[in-house]
């Protein structure tokens, strides 16, 4: 692939300038993962696997259940390719009053629905976390009741994305969410140790609500270069477009909180599990995402623009959008796979690494290492997955991943019941072990969607040139790499667990970049090349 991409220079081009693309909404999202993983060490450190911290977590998902349906994802899938393919066109004044129209609305329906979640805070608990009784039950209808408003200001902080990523403005949007986890680690490091636990939480959820608004002005200046003077009108001039927006919004809606709700049982089955199972499986997540963020949702995001304003016959479009997928596919899997792999060999040291401190001990780190392994299971099918269905929405289809996503929350609801409950004491295992099992039938069906996300495709454009033999040699890659770092574990485990992370990380990183480049990627040649220009 890449000899063809040296011998057409167009075709170079836009890899570059998708890559490039990439690269600003990956270096945004690593910084605000950093600024996560700082505040979950801090959480921990404070926190541990109490039950202030299960209740912390569960009241979290609640309100951010708001955000996730009418934030990122849905606005991305289905505003973005009609917002972008009407600036394509050159019809940059009706693409300014869409994204008016679809502001107002997200105003509307946002400001009712925190209004009916404060009110309904005690029957969501008794829905999404039942095994809560007692103090604990009470300390989570607060949080949320807090939490509440801080969802609806970051569902208009997705609208500022939408816009932004449309202009090619990646890197702000994605960076934003830093001064949320920064308001939140401030909050922890002022008043932790100074309160109980649980006053401790509440603090913690009114930082989220003031995190949430600055990480929503701090995006309103650049917008406003774009859309100024903003009016809320409801699609005045441009009805047609709000309504294909609001049609692909629907389906994306309902598929996005299908996979919403396949979190939410996640979270439901483990509110029955022993103390600390809910803040496990948060911490895990944590760790989980960040590959999925820095390099499936940085691919994807930056794909998206690019795939929705490609222009031609219906042949023209689907070349464009094989050799943009083929490319695109081959970055997200030369990242994921190592972390992968370093989430199952070298997992305990990367938990260790990030939150052993204060309360969280030795035994929450082995806790949350078997969570983390079965969590990797579908890492990559779940990368894959997302940059699968942004081409289906550039396409303009958002009932085929729709249709795929209700699979697979169906196959996660039955398989997570059995990994979860019933199967660990057949199995003479810790009912805790539990959660671990939640996070590998969560994989195993992210792999099934992958699969049919992947054949519809191939039937509508044909299939892209990427070999999945590379996945072989990257995997290779990835074990050896894993083998050194076990040695140097061994040698280094008396350490302080930073030192200890960067003694058997950091080479682990070097090597796997190594043998890639030995063994002819060409994703590891310019990864080398990129490294030593910094």
């Amino acid at each position: 692939m890449a000899s063809v991409e040296a011998g057409n220079p167009a075709q170079g081009n836009a890899s570059a300038r998708g890559g490039a693309a990439a690269a600003m909404v990956a270096a945004g999202i690593l910084l605000s993962r950093i600024a996560g993983l700082i505040r979950d060490r801090v959480f921990a450190h404070f926190f541990g696997n109490s039950d202030a911290a299960d209740a912390f977590r569960a009241a979290f998902r609640i309100p951010n259940f708001l955000q996730n349906l009418f934030g990122e994802g849905v606005l991305s899938a289905s505003f973005i390719p009609v917002y972008a393919r009407l600036r394509a066109e050159r019809e940059d004044e009706r693409a300014a009053k869409v994204a008016e129209a679809i502001f107002a609305l997200l105003f509307l329906v946002t400001t009712l629905l925190v209004a009916l979640g404060i009110f309904a805070t005690p029957w969501l608990i008794d829905a999404i976390a039942p095994g809560f009784q007692g103090a604990k039950r009470e300390l989570t209808i607060r949080l949320v009741r807090i939490l509440f408003p801080g969802a609806g200001l970051l569902v208009f902080s997705a609208w500022c994305l939408g816009i932004l990523n449309s202009h090619r403005k990646f890197f702000l949007s994605y960076v934003a969410p830093v001064i949320w986890n920064v308001t939140l680690i401030a909050a922890l490091i002022w008043r932790g140790g100074h309160v109980p636990s649980s006053r401790l939480t509440e603090i913690l959820a009114w930082a989220s609500v003031v995190g949430s608004g600055l990480q929503f002005a701090m995006q309103l200046p650049v917008v406003f270069r774009f859309l100024w003077p903003l009016r809320l009108r409801l699609g005045a001039g441009v009805a047609e477009h709000v309504r294909t927006v609001l049609r692909s919004f629907g389906p994306v809606f309902v598929a996005r909180g299908v996979v919403q709700i396949s979190a939410y049982i996640d979270s439901l089955l483990a509110s029955f599990l022993p103390t600390g199972a809910v803040a496990a499986l948060s911490y895990a997540q944590t760790i989980y995402l960040l590959p999925v963020s820095l390099f499936g949702m940085s691919v994807s995001a930056a794909e998206l623009p690019a795939m929705s304003s490609a222009l031609g016959s219906q042949e023209e479009i689907a070349k464009a959008l094989r050799e943009r997928l083929a490319r695109g596919l081959e970055r997200i899997a030369f990242f994921v796979v190592p972390s992968a792999a370093a989430f199952v060999v070298l997992g305990h040291v990367v938990v260790a690494t990030l939150y052993r401190s204060g309360v969280f001990a030795a035994k929450d780190v082995t806790y949350v290492w078997g969570v983390l392994a079965g969590s990797s299971v579908g890492l990559l099918a779940s990368t894959f997955g997302r940059l699968y269905s942004s081409a289906f929405y550039a396409l303009r289809d958002t009932r085929t991943p729709l249709k795929f996503a209700v699979i697979r929350v169906l196959l996660t609801l039955g398989l997570g019941y059995l990994c979860a409950l019933p199967l660990p004491p057949l199995l003479g295992l810790d009912p805790k072990w539990g959660v671990a099992g939640l996070t590998l039938s969560a994989g195993i069906a992210g792999w099934i969607e992958f699969g049919l996300l992947r054949r519809s495709l191939v039937g509508r454009i044909g299939r892209p040139a990427f070999a999945m033999a590379l996945v072989g040699k990257l995997w290779l890659a990835a074990l050896l790499a894993a083998a050194l770092g076990l040695a140097l574990w061994r040698a280094s485990a008396s350490l302080h667990p930073l030192l200890t992370g960067a003694v058997v990380l950091i080479p682990y990183c070097l090597v796997y970049l190594l043998l890639t480049r030995w063994m002819g990627i060409a994703t590891g040649a310019e990864a080398l090349r990129a490294l030593r220009r910094r």
